[in-house]
């Protein structure tokens, strides 16, 4: 059967074709489709689930892998690093069941974090990676990561970037295979599974290395790596992902300069590492001169230079390393442009190819704010008028931020949060301001999801060393930023299994937090008034500002029984300050007075605790 399916949706029925056991992960653009399209599959046979974060996931990953099964681990780029730790340690060890990390980098971070090349993970661990180029080719390519998995007795990763995997394509869906009911292998071998001690760790490190050299001759003999000869003196590419099909439409483009594909000799790359030597070589001996066409790091330039000097190769590498290319950004048909012109030494129009196309230069720019009814946007009001009532600037004051939409809270009309680094570091950033003897509050802003991530070491962290420090945790019961995944918190009646919910409110107490605060968002006075009193406290305080993400509450409020916001008109002067302090998308001005958008609205009245002039009512809709 036929069906059109994301890059997301391509890995993981790859999976399944490959009969997966368990799938874990942590929700992170662009890798989110993966493990959330076989949630909503019925798959009785295949554990899938929302890890706490991604150390966890590749955790359990690796027992399912050491007890001879299948298991697919997926993360985006940062999450690799939040578990490398334990990849490299796996790494070593290696296991007996197919055990497969799915990658998502982000070139041109349009999802935001750091713009980082996995692929440079895949040379520190030693461990093979894929990369398909199309659709179909990951599901074949996830599929053959598990068979190679189990070959070299080692992990593999799969990489796609974000234009890949949120791209769609028509395929052929494969049969799921059956999942292997099997016991699970108990091997009970030290040497193997530990790290205790140097002779252990050196043959471990002697087996990996072994295990990749193995991979790459697997590799070579299947012929993933496609390997098309040209003319001979002509030029040579190596292409990688997604970059081989710009390649084609760069072809064509060129025509009218004279530009034959036939004419060049290519390698299209789908496994990034280990590197394809015996066909670069190939291609160093037949070519003048070489075009190297990868996103972001010089990683497969690198390997090329390394060869062509113990060849001798006397023609140029174009790429990045000469200057041609950047590391920064996503690619396009203009950048392959780009290198063909430098390499053949001829002018080849690129400015009609550039992304930063006429259509995207008149666009409206949109500020990134939080929804309609957002809950954070009563505990940014709240903390603004803390800071006011303590007769403090705001500009003085750093309030720390972290990953998710509470980082929303930097933009307009809040200007709250000063920064983030990674998830869960906002609590040690603002223990380090307090320790860097920052006279102003130090408070650290943290969402649910990111609290259970990352964010309780930090926390005790400060709890043991008694730091002045002010935690709100903006709980909204969802990972909302990644399109509303549950995580240890979320209402149990929709996580649709048998779970059980992890209230937040159980365990700051339990920590030893003595000045501990409950509020709701949306009541505007009781919630500044809180956050203002423990800014006055010493030590370490937690203020939980619990409210349902709006976009989730909206499925539990009946419509017809509920009230609306009312716009009393005699009343309203259009003085703009209900929009202007809360932001909120529903209000708008019109020509004499507010209006509001009952479609986007969710009475969550903040606006009228802003109003002066009793301009905003409730009334009640049966």
């Amino acid at each position: 059967m036929k069906k059109l399916i994301t890059g997301n949706e391509g890995i993981a029925y790859g999976a399944l074709a490959a009969g997966v056991k368990v799938v874990v992960g942590y929700p992170g653009t662009p890798s989110t489709g993966a493990i959330a399209s076989l949630l909503m599959m019925d798959l009785p046979d295949t554990h899938v689930e929302w890890s706490t974060n991604e150390k966890v996931a590749v955790d359990i990953a690796a027992g399912v892998h050491w007890g001879g099964h299948r298991v697919l681990c997926g993360m985006k780029m940062s999450g690799v690093n939040v578990a490398l730790d334990s990849i490299l340690s796996i790494a070593y060890s290696g296991g007996d069941g197919g055990m497969v990390i799915y990658v998502a980098d982000d070139p041109g971070a349009s999802a935001g974090m750091c713009e980082q090349d996995s692929r440079t993970f895949a040379v520190m661990c030693d461990m093979p990676m894929l990369e398909p180029t199309t659709i179909a080719e990951c599901i074949s390519l996830t599929k053959y990561a598990f068979e190679l998995s189990e070959e070299i007795k080692g992990p593999v990763y799969v990489r796609l970037t974000g234009a890949l995997s949120n791209s769609f394509g028509e395929v052929e869906l494969p049969e799921i295979a059956p999942v292997s009911k099997a016991d699970a292998l108990l091997i009970r071998d030290i040497q193997r599974f530990t790290k205790a001690g140097a002779v252990i760790t050196t043959t471990q490190h002697r087996d990996l290395i072994a295990r990749l050299a193995k991979a790459g001759e697997l590799v070579e003999a299947k012929g993933l790596n496609l390997l098309k000869m040209g003319k001979k003196g002509g030029l040579g590419i190596i292409a990688n992902g997604l970059v081989a099909n710009y390649l084609k439409e760069a072809f064509e483009i060129a025509k009218d300069q004279g530009v034959k594909a036939s004419d060049f000799s290519v390698l299209e790359l789908r496994v990034s590492y280990p590197f394809a030597a015996t066909e670069a070589e190939k291609l160093l001996k037949h070519c003048s001169d070489i075009l190297v066409l990868e996103e972001l790091e010089p990683v497969i330039e690198k390997d090329l230079y390394v060869l062509a000097q113990k060849l001798g190769f006397k023609g140029k590498i174009v790429g990045k390393m000469d200057g041609t290319l950047s590391r920064i950004g996503e690619y396009g048909i203009a950048d392959v442009m780009t290198g063909l012109s430098k390499a053949l030494g001829i002018d080849i129009p690129v400015d009609l190819y550039k992304s930063d196309t006429q259509a995207e230069a008149l666009a409206a720019a949109r500020p990134i704010t939080t929804c309609a009814g957002c809950p954070h946007r009563g505990t940014y009001m709240a903390i603004n008028n803390a800071i006011r009532k303590l007769r403090l600037k705001q500009k003085d004051v750093i309030v720390n931020g972290d990953i998710g939409c509470t980082i929303l809270g930097m933009n307009e009309p809040f200007n709250t949060i000063w920064n983030e680094i990674s998830m869960g570091a906002s609590i040690g950033l603002a223990q380090g301001f307090n320790y860097a003897g920052v006279k102003t509050p130090a408070i650290a802003t943290i969402g649910d999801s990111t609290f259970f991530h990352a964010g309780i070491p930090p926390l005790v962290n400060a709890i043991q060393h008694n730091a002045n420090i002010t935690v709100i945790i903006m709980d909204n019961r969802w990972t909302a930023m990644t399109g509303m995944q549950i995580n240890p918190g979320s209402p149990c009646s929709e996580h649709g299994k048998d779970y059980v919910e992890v209230d937040i409110a159980n365990i700051i107490p339990a920590l030893g937090v003595k000045n501990f605060f409950e509020i709701d968002p949306f009541d505007l006075e009781h919630a500044t008034e809180t956050i203002r009193y423990a800014l006055t406290l010493d030590g370490v305080k937690v203020v939980l500002a619990r409210q349902e993400c709006a976009i989730m509450s909206v499925h539990h409020t009946p419509r017809g029984s509920q009230r609306l916001l009312h716009v009393v008109e005699e009343n309203c002067n259009r003085c703009k300050l209900c929009v202007m302090i809360t932001g909120c998308s529903a209000l708008t001005l019109g020509e004499k007075v507010v209006h509001v958008d009952h479609d986007l609205c969710t009475e969550c009245g903040l606006c009228l605790q802003t109003c002066n002039r009793d301009a905003l009512e409730f009334i009640q809709v049966k």
